[in-house]
């Protein structure tokens, strides 16, 4: 009986002795920068549900990772026009506030060290008057 039983194969998935190919991860078969088996373990361990599918991690890291593109390329604009080669908080605060879905996305959200958009009410602002018209034709 005993001969008569295929090869048991290792923990690895591969016959014993034999070469080991090079492992592949779901992030490079999914062509991601975002880590796929680390947003799966997340959604494990974060008690989302009860039972987490295999197409859940695969589904969900190009969402975040369209998202963090979205975020870094305009904190990287708003930096720019401040003349600075990093991004800081305040950067990313301007980006979000400053683009109407991101802003709706994110509007309930608070940004630590990211201040205020700049915004003066224009109640605030001196009001024209008739005599200054008149003097600048």
């Amino acid at each position: 009986m005993e001969a008569t039983r295929k090869a048991k194969k290792g923990a690895a998935g591969h016959k014993a002795g034999g070469p080991r190919r090079k492992a592949i991860t779901r992030s490079i078969r999914a062509g991601l920068q975002f880590p796929v088996g680390r947003i799966g373990g997340y959604l494990k361990n974060g008690r989302y549900a009860k039972r987490v599918g295999t197409g859940a991690p695969v589904y969900l890291a190009p969402v975040l990772e369209y998202l963090a593109v979205g975020v870094l390329e305009l904190a990287g604009n708003a930096a720019r026009d401040n003349k600075k080669n990093r991004i800081n908080p305040r950067h990313i605060l301007l980006a979000i506030r400053n683009d109407d879905e991101l802003g709706k996305f994110l509007v309930g959200v608070t940004i630590a060290h990211g201040g205020v958009l700049p915004n003066i009410n224009l109640v605030l602002l001196p009001k024209k008057t008739a005599a200054k018209e008149s003097k600048s034709p």
